[in-house]
């Protein structure tokens, strides 16, 4: 860029959006086909990407996109544990592979994104040691068949909250609350999988460039709105260790720093407790008690882009490895609202690149307006707008959507 007020990002900087299968395809078979989100929708179709991942792709060329970030649904491709991959289903991965390969699209595949296959569900999920060995022949598979197409793997995403919703407050299937054993366990089995995925990967070099393989872990603050209120210090201090420090530690201390060549972060704000409540709105706080309090919020949490450089230096200086920011986004109906969250965390991004941190890549989440899981179709997070309300399912860019395609074009952001 030449304008005098914009930042400038290294060459080769990868810009990206991403989806999950999931949130986008439809058509799916796992533990979320007959869940009944709170606005009473399901993701029996969602965004039909499943049948228009053609057009979506057409979407990312035009965004101007060079990465795109979305999972291989491990229901479709495995029917029992160590079977073999569904020929069907994989030619449709390849297609999409190839196709964004054309495009100039760097794919970073997500193995395990919130879902499950039904018969690894049956006997418990990851609640089983059975799913460590079953994820490690899924992923030795699905190294060969694509070692030559992929050198971004991302094993795991967010497993803390996948763990914690699913088994600590009950918004996830199976639904258990308070159960935090499972949840230790599951945190436990994911990050030994995580390790045994990670040495397969990282011995499956195809043709093409060496493979990385990382987690993305979520991160969020967690602050006391009073600093002097013992008590929200203790929750917040609590929620740190239980889904940020353990998180880390399972996947990435002692030898298991050896199975990761990156970390992917997932980065959207933090969450600042008041009374022993969870003051955001995805916590049902009324957005406009939120403002009395002087917190500036999207849909789903406080926005706070000074954390993102805590948190790039933490892990910069605790782990040595590259970094991805692999989800970023704001979910919200106000355009000018989202441009200027983004153009903060940019600013951010920036700032902690020029201090030295070793970040390779942005993804915006997300491409498409999506099933966003417990809360259904009414947090819009996309680039592009899709109308559930027509049977079509129209796309629409939305006006984030040329901001974002500006920056991707020039390899940087205007403030």
């Amino acid at each position: 860029m030449t304008r005098e007020n914009a930042l400038t990002f290294p060459a080769g900087f990868l810009w990206g959006t991403a989806t999950s299968p999931t949130q986008v395809e439809g058509h799916v078979q796992n533990e979320w086909t007959d869940f009944v989100a709170q606005d009473g929708g399901n993701c029996r179709i969602a965004c039909d990407h499943y049948h228009r991942y053609s057009e979506d792709i057409d979407w990312m060329h035009k965004l101007g996109v060079n990465a795109y970030r979305f999972g291989l649904e491990w229901s479709r491709l495995q029917s029992a544990p160590f079977a073999p991959l569904n020929r069907n289903e994989l030619a449709r991965y390849v297609d999409v592979i190839d196709r964004l390969c054309a495009a100039h699209i760097t794919p970073m595949v997500v193995l395990h994104h919130f879902s499950n296959p039904p018969w690894l569900n049956a006997i418990g999920g990851w609640t089983n040691a059975v799913a460590v060995a079953a994820f490690e022949d899924y992923v030795r598979k699905l190294t060969a068949m694509f070692k030559d197409k992929i050198f971004l793997w991302n094993t795991f995403n967010e497993p803390d909250t996948y763990a914690c919703l699913a088994y600590l407050l009950g918004g996830f299937p199976p639904q258990r609350k308070w159960q935090v054993g499972q949840f230790r366990r599951v945190i436990e089995n994911m990050a030994q999988a995580h390790e045994r995925a990670g040495r397969i990967i990282r011995h499956a070099a195809g043709a093409g460039r060496k493979p990385q393989v990382g987690i993305a872990k979520n991160w969020s603050f967690f602050h006391a709105y009073k600093t002097f209120s013992l008590w929200d210090r203790a929750l917040a201090f609590t929620c740190h260790c239980g889904f940020n420090k353990f998180v880390l530690d399972a996947f990435l201390g002692g030898r298991r720093y050896e199975a990761s060549t990156f970390i992917g972060l997932n980065y959207y704000g933090r969450m600042r407790f008041h009374h022993l409540q969870a003051m955001v709105p995805a916590g049902g706080t009324p957005m406009n008690q939120l403002k009395d309090f002087g917190f500036v919020c999207d849909d789903m949490v406080e926005r706070y882009p000074e954390g993102l450089e805590k948190i790039l230096s933490y892990l910069q200086q605790k782990f040595h490895l590259p970094i991805y920011i692999t989800e970023h986004g704001a979910a919200s109906h106000d355009e000018e609202f989202r441009e200027q969250d983004l153009r903060d965390y940019l600013a951010a991004l920036h700032r902690s690149m020029a201090a030295g941190v070793n970040v390779r890549g942005f993804f915006y989440w997300s491409l498409l307006d999506n099933f966003e899981w417990q809360f259904g179709y009414t947090k819009k997070f996309g680039l592009i707008a899709v109308d559930f309300t027509d049977a079509n399912l129209p796309r629409r860019p939305k006006p984030l959507a040329e901001v974002y395609a500006d920056i991707c074009r020039s390899n940087g952001v205007e403030l």
